[in-house]
Order: C-alpha cells, then structure tokens, then sequence
C-alpha cells in the first residue's frame, strides 16, 4: 500500500499538469504574476460599431435614442471566449478629443474606428479585454441632445451596460439585431472629467454588471460643480457646455438649452428639481446608497475646474456604504494621472491590476494595499490607509481684534468688519497687514513646526449684516516662499517631445505618448483652501432665509478639501472676503458685514504628529499651552 501512494500520487499530477495544457491549446486569456498577458494581436482585433437602444427620446423625434458605441476586442471573443469590457463613455470624442494630446476617433470606410483615443484599446485589448468607445447621447455619433448630467446622460450610458448583459437591444447600421455574445457581461467604466462624471451617474443606478468605475477629476454634482452654498459660478453654464458637445445644427437641440436655462434657477443660486436629476451622492436618478461597482477615485486638490469638494464627498458617501475603494490624490489642476509625472507606469500597472481583480477575479494584492496614494510635494508620494490622513485632528484657529490667528478666542464683543464686493483672490491676500474695506485678514507667527493639512477645513464664523444677505469667501492662505507645483501653469504639467509607449500599435492608432514634467514655481504665497456661501443659504440649499438684518448669525460651511503641508517658519493666514470674483460671475450685494471674533474660527484638519508650541513675544503667533492638546477629531463623515 505504501509503494502504491507515490504511483497514484504521480498519476494525479499528470492529470493535473494536462488538463491545463489542453485547455491552453484553444484561444485563453493568460495570467502571470498576477496580471494577464498580452497574448492577443492588437493588429487582428474585431473593430466593430452598434447602436443601442436607450429607451429615452431626448430630441423628442418619437423614437428612442440610440447610443453610438464602438468596439475593439480580440479577434478570437465570441462565444467560445467571453470577455469582460472596459468602456470610456464621453462627449468629446468630435471636438476637443481626448487626453493631452486631444485624440479624436479616426473611422475607416465602414464606418468602424480605426483610431481609438487614449491608451485603454492598446494595452488591454492585447490581455483580453474588450474596450467601448461610447459617444454620449447627443453628441457624435449617437442620436439625441446633451442634458448636462441629466436623465439622457445617465440612462444611455446605462442602456449600454444593459445591453452587454442582455437586457437592451442593439442595431448595426443596415438594421439588423447585434447581441453582445462576446462578453463575459462584466465591465468597467473609466475616464477624465464629464467621461468620469458619466462613469459616477451610471454607478449610482445601481446598474447590474457595472463591476467597477475609475472616475478621475469627475463630478458627483453638477449643483457642486457650477455652486457653493448658494453662490453661482458662472451664469446659463449648462446650456453653453450643451451647445459647445453638440456638433448638431443649432436648431435641433435649442429647446432643450432653452429648457435648462428656464430650470437652473440661476437667479438665486438656490438648489432646485434640476440640480437634484444631476445629483449622485443622494438625487432623482440615482445615489451613492444605490452603488454595486467598486470605485477607484483619482482626483487632485488644485482642480478648480472640477473642484475637488466632488470628490470629498463622493468618497464620504461610499465609505459610509462600505463600498470597496482606492483613491490617488494629487497636487495638478484638471489632470489625468497618466500625465502625473514619474508616475506613468505605476499608474498603468495599478489600473492593470485592478481591471484584473475586478472583472476576472484575479487574486493579485491590489485589495489588500494601502487604500490612499498621496502626492505630497512636486515630484513625492506617500501612501496611507486611507484618505483623508487618518491620524488627521480638528484645530480650531480663531482670529483676534489685532489681526492675529491663534487657538484662544478673541475678547468678546471684538468685531471686525468688511464690504462685500466682487474682488479678486489677488486682491483678497495681497498686503495682509493693512486694512482693505473688501475683507479682513488674520495670520499667525512663524509656525514653530511643519504642519500637514489633510481634509477639508470648516469655517465657522457668527456674522451681522446691514442687508438680508451677503456671499462670504474664506481663504486658508499660506506665506512664505516655496517650491510649489504650479498648477496655474499648464495646469501643473509641461508636455515634452519624447515618448514612451503602453500597448501594442498600428499604422493608424499607436499606443505612444508624449512625457510631461510637472512645472514647479516659487510663490511667497499660497492660497490653500477656499470656501464660499451666500448667507441666505447658510441653513438649505433649496429653502433660503435671510439673516434678520442687524442680528448676528451662525453661518458654518466647508471649504474645498485638501492636502498641503505649511512648512516650518511660514504663516498661515484666515481670509475673509465677500463674493469672489476669481471664481463666481456674481455682482457683490454692497452688504456690510460685521465678523464676532469671539464667536468665530477655522477648524483645520491637522495630521498629528509633534505638538504645536506657543511662539512666545509674536503677538500673532499661536496662543495657548506650551504643549497644546488637540481636540478629539470630528466624525469622518460629517456634512454642514
């Protein structure tokens, strides 16, 4: 019996070790090192394009919408190999392209592209997946007319999840049915900006085979991205962005625009039914409670264009769902981590990694590292549990009556007061010792110590006005010089001439782009978090109450998120201002506003670390205990 055990021992190994090499001998998608392999020809790949049918009617012609979609998956998908799908749904495929370098689709005579934007079809094709160019409802080559975040945005990009699994109908150009046989129905949805903010939209419908989204500089609310608290951006904004995708003739869609200028509700800033249909943390056509995908954040402190309050929030909203995340925070403006520099190829293969895991169930760690990649300076990295810093605890600073920024309150009844008028950030920060009618300022000493802000900072002030309401900005500014990412340059990046390459190529769609440097300056002052809020709106963003003229009030707000370390011997300064004309549109409303220091501050998420000490002769240095105790940090997911 004992010399029988190796025998049968030996026999089970044969089978073993053949079963797999026959399996091998048909077409297989392959996995080495944890990460699947380029083992299909990218050259040979099915290029292909459907429609599919989305059950809205956004032009009102009487039929339903249908979604333009272009494929590119391996030759050998079908039926006897299925595959999971990556697809990049945007409005921008026929106007300003794709990517730094504005990449266009490139179509053959057939109508199918030969040319695919961006990198996705390149690199993954080649380790089996299918990649889906989707041209969003009213623009390219899709039927319908853009409604900015709307009903028709979310649900045509539904329909195509839908139809990957079966549960919506497709044509190809000459009419006949086209079933999606080919895939495994899993699929993922990725891109910058509004491709992002589709990916977020059709998450929240808690749509069945969406596995996971990757949006980067994305929005979570439309009523986030073009308002703060009441505060208008800019005027009959989604209407222009309607017009600007839709390369349509003029007349098809203008009802539509017309219709959303009427609904924004531009003229008192207030939330209303238009701003909730555009909402994905918590709105009419779906919410974060409603998500199934796992999510892979990216987005950056400095983007003040899709600013970086839709990502805090968003990520709140999931953590408290529990729903499997990653995050890469950076220091650039709008910008793709693609284009962060010396990060290229962390960033391929820690995509790579994840589309493995998620859609093919490949056990590869990706899981189990740190949840937070974290840039920290113009060229450094950190990487943390989670994000923000979890060690990360609130300190109040409080401004005082000699213009000083510290942790004791001021005396009570001190006051100090401004103008609300439009006026520039330049002009906010600039000579923050003297007086300016438009705004108040308080800074303290040199700081005793680095200080790492990782967050978003609250601002918590007690206000009288002599008119029913006014806008408020609040800046976190610091001053000293330092070598800073300049994102107002470039948005933070220089592209150069070289190229490196992710994918395999052909004549016509290579997989090389161009490097980029981060551009870096020396600035004697940043202004590192903004906040702003129209007083009416301190309590809703739908129900607005005026302050009782002459009464003093509570008006507490976030500001923007971010991650930004004030270096040892450099001032942090509070900046208080009315309407912001750097970033909003509106006329200030003349009100006089009356701050109570007493009753007022600025709490700071701080990472702790070493223990703040009183700079002993500065008057305007942190005042308190030579060791101060930080106050317990609020809960993680707290709203104002």
């Amino acid at each position: 019996m004992s010399q029988l055990r190796p025998a049968l021992l030996a026999v089970a190994l044969t089978l073993a070790i053949a079963t797999p090499a026959q399996a091998a001998a048909g077409p297989a998608i392959t996995v080495e090192n944890g990460r699947t392999q380029p083992v299909f020809s990218y050259a040979d790949a099915v290029r292909e394009h459907v429609y599919v049918e989305s059950g809205v009617d956004s032009d009102a012609d009487g039929r339903p919408d249908r979604v333009r979609v272009d494929i590119i998956r391996p030759k050998e998908s079908g039926p006897g190999l299925k595959v999971p799908v990556i697809i990049d749904e945007s409005p921008y495929y026929d106007n300003s392209g794709r990517g730094n370098e504005a990449e266009r689709k490139v179509y053959d005579s057939a109508g199918n592209v030969t040319k695919f934007p961006l990198f996705y079809d390149n690199y993954f094709v080649p380790r089996g997946y299918a990649v889906l160019n989707v041209d969003m409802l009213g623009t390219t080559r899709s039927d319908g007319c853009p409604d900015i975040g709307g009903k028709a945005d979310v649900l045509g990009g539904k329909a195509v999840v839908d139809w990957l699994n079966g549960r919506a109908r497709a044509f190809r150009a000459d009419g006949t049915p086209a079933t999606a046989d080919w895939t495994t129905g899993k699929s993922a949805m990725i891109g910058k900006s509004y491709d992002g903010t589709l990916a977020n939209a059709v998450a929240a419908t808690g749509v069945e085979g969406l596995e996971t989204i990757v949006p980067i500089s994305a929005i979570s609310s439309w009523y986030k991205y073009q308002r703060s608290n009441g505060v208008v951006y800019s005027y009959d904004y989604a209407s222009w962005l309607a017009d600007y995708i839709d390369t349509d003739p003029q007349a098809k869609c203008q009802a539509v625009r017309d219709r959303m200028d009427a609904e924004d509700g531009d003229d008192t800033g207030n939330s209303n039914a238009f701003w909730a249909e555009r909402d994905y943390l918590s709105g009419l056509l779906g919410d974060a409670s409603k998500v199934r995908a796992s999510v892979f954040v990216v987005h950056t402190v400095n983007d003040l264009n899709v600013k970086p309050d839709n990502f805090s929030t968003w990520w709140d909203a999931l953590a408290r769902r529990g729903v499997p995340r990653k995050i890469w925070v950076g220091q650039y403006q709008h910008v793709d981590p693609f284009d962060f520099e010396g990060r290229r190829d962390v960033w391929v293969d820690t995509l790579h990694r994840w589309f493995d895991h998620w859609l093919l169930g490949v056990r590869n760690g990706v899981m189990s590292e740190p949840r937070a990649d974290v840039q920290t300076g113009p060229t450094s990295w950190i990487t943390q549990r989670d994000w923000p810093a979890p060690l990360a605890a609130r300190l109040p600073l409080r401004p005082s009556a000699d213009g000083g920024l510290g942790l004791r309150p001021a005396a009570r009844g001190a006051t100090a007061s401004f103008a609300d008028v439009a006026m520039d950030e330049a002009d906010m920060i600039a000579d923050v010792g003297t007086a300016k009618p438009g705004r108040v300022a308080f800074t303290t000493g040199p700081l005793p110590l680095d200080l790492r802000l990782s967050g978003t900072p609250t601002a918590d002030l007690t206000v009288r006005l002599d008119k029913p309401t006014s806008n408020l900005t609040a800046l976190l500014v610091d001053f000293g010089d330092a070598a800073r990412v300049d994102w107002r340059r470039g948005q933070g990046i220089t592209t150069l001439t070289e190229e490196d390459c992710h994918g395999e190529s052909t004549a016509a769609d290579d997989a090389c782009y161009k490097k980029v440097v981060t551009n870096v300056a020396n600035r004697p002052a940043e202004i590192v978090a903004r906040g702003w809020i129209d007083v009416q709106n301190r309590a809703s963003l739908s129900d607005p109450s005026p302050l009782p003229v002459g009464t003093f009030g509570k008006v507490r707000w976030r500001t923007l998120p971010q991650e930004y370390t004030f270096a040892k011997g450099h001032r942090l300064a509070l900046v208080v201002a009315g309407t912001d004309s750097t970033y909003s549109e509106e006329p200030g409303t003349g009100a006089n506003v009356t701050l109570d220091l007493a009753a007022s501050s600025v709490s700071v998420p701080f990472v702790l670390g070493t223990a703040l000490t009183d700079v002993p002769g500065n008057r305007a240095g942190f005042r308190g205990p030579s060791r101060v105790e930080l106050p317990e940090a609020e809960p993680e997911f707290s709203f104002f």
